[in-house]
């Protein structure tokens, strides 16, 4: 196991996840500003504010093996972030009711002096759901701290129709092929 492992994120998820793997490591949520990345594929984006997050807590701590996570719903190539409001989260629910979209993960590893990366993909397809789903399911928290206005994990596993690709992407960390990254560092 590496020495000095940190977490780039404060997601409850992805430190789950992680103590998958391992429970040896800690936490140092970047302050990398989001704002002004921009790439020509949602998956490309992803895994630019993965390496952006990572390469952030990497320049502060030398010596560490840092991870950096993001994660995006691509709705044919429009990115759905989280939601900014009832009406913002309540029109991505219905643009996801009865469609297909991909969910994006980008991880990337960095040690300071060499920095990896990939992202994995899952494709997603959800049942038809009503306005009175969506109307109760906009009336609680949970929608408002996940892309795309949902996550699985919650109350929209009732929509979920079929799934192709590893469930943990879709959760913020694909498990499997991070530790295999971890493990080359």
């Amino acid at each position: 196991m590496m020495k000095n492992l940190i977490l780039a994120s404060g997601s409850p998820r992805r430190k789950e996840l992680l103590s998958l793997y391992t429970t040896d490591f800690t936490i140092c949520v970047s302050d990398f500003d989001e704002s002004g990345v921009t790439a020509p594929t949602p998956a490309q984006l992803v895994e630019k504010l993965a390496r952006g997050k990572c390469l952030a807590v990497a320049k502060d701590h030398p010596g560490a093996v840092v991870l950096g996570c993001d994660t995006v719903v691509d709705v044919g190539g429009e990115v759905f972030g989280k939601p900014h409001s009832v009406e913002d989260a309540k029109r991505m629910l219905r643009a996801l009711s009865g469609a297909a979209h991909e969910v994006h993960t980008g991880v990337c590893v960095s040690d300071g002096v060499r920095t990896e990366s990939f992202v994995d993909s899952c494709r997603v397809t959800f049942f038809p759901i009503s306005e009175g789903e969506i109307d109760a399911y906009t009336a609680t928290k949970e929608p408002y701290d996940k892309a795309g206005a949902y996550a699985i994990q919650g109350r929209a596993a009732l929509w979920l129709d079929r799934l192709e690709g590893d469930y943990y992407t879709i959760m913020g960390l694909p498990v499997s092929r991070t530790a295999r990254l971890l493990s080359r560092f």
